[in-house]
């Protein structure tokens, strides 16, 4: 996501940090370099970000890493790029909209594979050759990579000794191919003197402690520090690398990872293994939340709980696999058919992604109910160079029956609506966990007392539980509030700063959690507050419009949402809605004077 700011700090790599976007085929290397070079500016004390995205057919095609490195924590991508480095032009025309440039940015293509597409070229940006499959080749046993990330170093001022030591962190072959490739940097670093320049980053300090992490990874190990040993999941785009890191990480706790061969199949596993006494949780995008819908509502039912991470991506249906999108949030809070509360809570950022889920664990194990996590593409495949995050305490237990506990009732309608929870096999326990309504000893039952009664109690349970300060990240203050949840935080927290920098002050609401509603936190979030702005990365107002169903927003709320992971695109929407285009329905504006101004 990118952040629509005014131009203050925009383009200054001591403030708003340096922008570089590697592009070029499937397979060409382009995502290897990326990586190396965040890791390279970590080595070298810069924080930054690392975006990956790809074409809609999932592998191969073409792709981009797009980079943003800053001397202070980024959590979004700038409004521009200063550099463009394409390894070829093979469909690479189709990022023009995620990869905006300026007259002031630099080009540089392989002069073997073409020439730059029209729509970077009618930006202004200056444009170089280099023949960089030529240097490799001149180099036996090196890539074409390897001189690309030598040239984008040395043009973003990144040490040399930062860039061999994040390749030699990550080469796992032989030493004579990692000479060739160290004298394939060298050769791209010493092209980078004749090719144009792009500002520099600041002299660096190295950091201690600093963390290179996924949002996906920081996931799982927030689900593991939880105390979840047990995943069951199918893969799917962009929740498959949560998977693949959680399957050796549970092994080295004692827990365990099934692959299952569906969806459905994967969600009742993990109703079964929480049932018999093991946290349990699965990962999946929107289509595969869709088939886990019946599997919730048992756990809802049965009052089994269960954590469900949902890396969100472009739909509906198949969608954009590999871009992201906010649109799932309409479905977690109300896709259950009947009366069925369940937990939604949503990360704030990369770094967050641990706590949130971590939190999720702790809740649903707490409540004896399913959390569902709505993180999204955009922080679960990126990469982020962040501070270690601080430890928790929150670590999920339950509350569990005694053997032979006299009149024991699993489904007891207890003051807080949470009741004994019993482990298969404990003398004196047994009872029918199923998704029929039922009474208070778990015995299947149609009465209408029977029913209010359990439909009072699971709403009870998350109703009254103390969340605590976890609920909001609120920051600053005046008149205007921006409320967002997710990954739009970063881009709304970043375009706060440089507001007030122009002397427009705002508060931050980004809502962690979102399902169930708290309207008297919300209401003393925004005490003082005259006007609201919702901003979320969806095509239909999606939070706008749960927001109103469930707050009294003071003023005359206004939304801004948009779709997909495209900055000029939403540039061009923002030109569209003024010309008397935009959304499907009406929507409230706030005057003039309280709009975040836009570049």
């Amino acid at each position: 996501m990118a952040t629509t700011t005014s131009k203050s700090n925009a383009s200054d790599p001591a403030h708003g940090g340096l922008s570089i976007a590697l592009a070029g085929s499937g397979g060409s290397g382009v995502m290897t370099a990326g990586t190396l070079l965040l890791s390279a500016a970590a080595k070298a004390g810069a924080y930054g970000l690392m975006v990956r995205t790809s074409g809609p057919q999932i592998r191969g095609g073409e792709a981009a890493a797009l980079l943003r490195i800053a001397r202070e924590p980024v959590a979004s991508l700038d409004d521009g790029f200063h550099l463009l480095l394409a390894f070829d032009w093979q469909n690479v025309h189709r990022f023009a909209d995620e990869i905006p440039l300026t007259g002031t940015s630099l080009i540089v293509g392989d002069e073997g594979e073409g020439e730059a597409p029209a729509a970077f070229v009618a930006t202004g940006a200056r444009v170089a050759a280099l023949p960089m499959k030529k240097m490799a080749k001149a180099i036996p046993g090196s890539w074409t990579n390897m001189v690309a990330l030598g040239l984008a170093g040395t043009l973003a001022g990144l040490p040399r000794e930062a860039i061999e030591a994040a390749l030699r962190d990550s080469w796992k072959r032989d030493e004579a191919s990692l000479a060739a490739n160290l004298a394939a940097i060298d050769a791209g670093a010493k092209a980078a003197a004749g090719i144009g320049s792009i500002p520099k980053l600041p002299k660096l300090s190295p950091g201690d402690g600093r963390w290179l992490i996924s949002g996906n990874e920081a996931a799982g190990l927030g689900a593991i520090r939880g105390g979840v040993r047990f995943v069951a999941a199918y893969p799917i785009t962009p929740a498959t690398e949560l998977l693949e890191w959680m399957a050796p990480a549970l092994a080295k706790v004692g827990g365990s990872l099934l692959q299952a061969e569906d969806e459905l199949a994967s969600i009742n596993m993990i109703v079964g293994s929480s049932f018999a006494g093991v946290p349990s949780l699965t990962a999946t995008a929107g289509p595969g939340l869709a088939l886990m819908t019946e599997g919730i509502g048992l756990a809802v039912s049965a009052e089994v709980p269960l954590v469900v991470v949902d890396v969100m991506r472009g739909g509906p249906s198949t969608g954009i696999p590999a871009k992201s999108e906010q649109s799932d949030l309409s479905y977690a809070v109300s896709g259950l058919h009947g009366d069925a509360p369940r937990l939604v809570v949503a990360p704030t950022s990369i770094a967050d992604c641990l706590a949130t889920t971590q939190w999720a664990v702790h809740l649903a194990e707490a409540l004896q109910a399913p959390a569902i996590v709505l993180s999204d593409q955009f922080m679960g495949q990126s990469r982020a160079i962040i501070d270690r995050p601080a430890d928790l305490a929150f670590v999920g237990k339950r509350l569990v029956a005694e053997a032979n506990a006299p009149d024991f009732k699993r489904y007891r309608d207890t003051p807080s609506g949470v009741s004994p929870m019993a482990v298969p096999g404990v003398p004196g326990t047994a009872y029918t966990a199923d998704g029929l309504e039922k009474n208070e000893a778990g015995t299947p039952s149609s009465g209408a007392r029977d029913h209010i009664v359990q439909l009072d109690k699971r709403a009870r349970k998350l109703a009254l539980h103390d969340y605590g300060d976890m609920w909001a990240d609120i920051e600053g203050g005046g008149e205007l509030a921006v409320l967002t949840f997710g990954s739009s935080t970063g881009p709304v927290r970043e375009a706060i700063a440089r507001a007030a920098a122009n002397g427009v002050r705002a508060k931050l609401v980004a809502m962690r959690l979102i399902a169930p509603a708290l309207p008297e936190k919300l209401d003393e979030a925004l005490a003082g507050v005259k006007h609201v702005l919702v901003v979320e990365q969806n095509h239909g107002a999606q939070f706008y419009r749960y927001l109103r169903a469930w707050f009294d927003l003071p003023g005359r709320p206004e939304s801004f949402h948009r779709p997909g992971p495209a900055a000029a695109q939403a540039r061009r929407a923002r030109r569209r809605d003024r010309r008397g285009g935009g959304p499907d329905f009406r929507r409230p504006r706030a005057p003039d004077r309280f709009r975040l101004k836009t570049r």
